[in-house]
């Protein structure tokens, strides 16, 4: 089917306009409807997604099922999906059914919430197939907006300053790397990705206001395109926007938020700055390095004195996705395997973490800490599912959390053995904070009144945390699920890395001599 990557892309917006034009009413009917339509949509995606994946040739070079088209003003309209972003895809469209699953207890302006979560999923697929930098960027910013409005109105008692914080910081970000694109594009003459990814852009040193720049016009561009990536990622220290807002957003934006959204900067970080900017990458890496160990180490502080559960599982992101920043830019084969493979695995991971908390804020609308304990008196069930997840969080063989914190870290060990020590810590530490959370909720005598009569999960919960379990441990004994799809993607990109920067390395030799 030479459209099937618009129509994925497309159903949720228009599952979104049939209910913006045709529900009427806010009735318990119509909201029943509003969530049908939505669930019903995203389930048809989700299916149609995976004629995508079995269809996929992950030996084949290149980008796969590609649409181009020119619209109005010489725009280009280009989709397609290689070994690395498939399998983004797919985490976006599994999710999401998942999600409004989530959603049924939600009662207020039920039919808008369920239109914010349509169109933010056809924006965050947009984001993962554009090959084209214009249509990229449009996706990219316009996900600002529905998730802006999902934690601004459905959100905690602080919403409007947590939905304000996230829009500014990852709005702000992203202006210098709308610069960064016009600039390419006068440069290169083009917006084709695909293109500019082979594309050579200046490397030679320059000096500008008084500063001298390694790599040239290579690493103005990269630190533009990584103010937008390391903001959307969180990495230290713009990262102070995420746990506001993850404490602020309902439990299903939370869900999306760490899940999908956050994926964003590492995936511009793969399609982006490493083929485009390799000799920038090169200059920059080592701070990102220490950026990132940094994170993993000062994060997971931070998370174990936290007395909110969801405040501890964002800065809990926060600290996972230091690996994957790490893994990134090791620019080997090992490191992008691991930084790939941590994303899908938090993806599930953190989702159903958030989904924990919102399973028990459900029943006694609190998240602090101190306000649980022996809920597995009560909640057995609940009680294995946040064990297991909690295990999966820490990195426990068997599940998916291990193999992407191991590959990650054997890929930086090549590369810096001190950043891989310091990094290393980060697994004690999330240890820590991870089981100091579940002991004092679900371990101990059931003591507080309130608590007495709390119920267990009911089977539309047990229902959405079962696709999660299966695939955590799918990929925790079987990873060559993913590897196998995204192994010729990763190898091809860090050999073109590598054969950059060995070019950048003679030509300096020669105008050395």
């Amino acid at each position: 089917m030479s459209s099937i990557l618009s129509i994925t892309t497309f159903i949720p917006l228009l599952a979104a306009a049939i209910l913006a034009l045709f529900l009427r009413g806010d009735d318990h009917a119509a909201q029943m409807n509003a969530k049908r339509v939505a669930l019903a949509a995203t389930v048809v995606v989700f299916l149609i997604s995976l004629f995508i994946l079995f269809e996929f040739e992950p030996n084949q070079a290149g980008f796969q099922f590609v649409e181009d088209r020119t619209w109005l003003l010489g725009l280009h309209y280009k989709m397609g999906v290689d070994g690395i972003s498939v399998l983004f895809v797919m985490l976006t469209t599994f999710l999401m059914p998942l999600v409004i699953g989530a959603c049924w207890n939600v009662e207020t302006r039920v039919k808008e919430y369920m239109i914010a979560f349509l169109v933010l999923e056809t924006l965050m697929l947009g984001v993962f197939m554009a090959l084209d930098l214009v249509l990229f960027y449009l996706f990219f910013e316009a996900g600002l907006i529905p998730m802006f409005l999902i934690i601004g109105i459905w959100g905690g008692k602080d919403r409007i300053y947590a939905s304000f914080k996230f829009f500014l910081y990852t709005f702000l970000g992203s202006v210098l790397m709308l610069v960064a694109i016009v600039a390419m594009i006068a440069m290169a003459g083009t917006a084709d990705i695909p293109t500019l990814m082979t594309y050579k852009f200046p490397s030679a040193d320059f000096n500008l206001l008084g500063l001298h720049f390694h790599g040239g016009m290579q690493t103005l561009l990269w630190l533009a395109f990584f103010a937008s990536f390391a903001v959307k990622m969180p990495m230290w220290p713009v990262h102070t926007w995420l746990p506001d807002a993850h404490v602020q957003a309902p439990t299903a934006g939370s869900v999306v938020l760490a899940a999908i959204l956050l994926k964003m900067g590492g995936y511009g970080f793969l399609r982006f700055s490493l083929p485009m900017f390799p000799v920038g990458s090169e200059v920059m890496g080592p701070l990102v390095l220490w950026l990132s160990a940094i994170a993993i180490v000062y994060t997971s502080l931070v998370a174990l004195v936290q007395e909110d559960m969801k405040k501890l599982i964002a800065y809990s992101s926060v600290a996972h996705m230091g690996y994957v920043t790490m893994g990134i830019f090791a620019m080997n084969q090992q490191g992008l395997d691991g930084a790939i493979f941590q994303m899908l695995s938090h993806g599930f991971v953190s989702g159903a973490l958030f989904l924990c908390v919102g399973v028990i804020y459900d029943r006694m609308h609190t998240r602090e800490i101190d306000a649980y304990g022996g809920l597995v008196n009560r909640m057995p069930a609940y009680a294995l599912v946040f064990m297991f997840f909690t295990m999966a969080n820490v990195g426990l063989p068997g599940t998916s959390g291990f193999i992407g914190e191991f590959l990650t870290l054997m890929g930086i060990f090549q590369v810096n053995t001190w950043v891989a020590a310091v990094a290393t810590s980060g697994v004690i530490l999330s240890a820590s904070y991870a089981l100091w959370l579940y002991r004092r909720v679900v371990f101990g005598d059931l003591i507080k009144e309130s608590l007495k009569s709390i119920t267990d999960m009911n089977a539309r919960e047990k229902l959405i945390f079962a696709p999660l379990v299966a695939m955590t441990l799918l990929l925790g004994v079987y990873p060559a699920l993913v590897t196998d799809i995204i192994g010729p993607a990763t190898h091809g990109l860090s050999t073109q890395v590598q054969a950059s920067l060995a070019d950048y390395a003679a030509s300096n030799a020669v105008a050395a001599n």
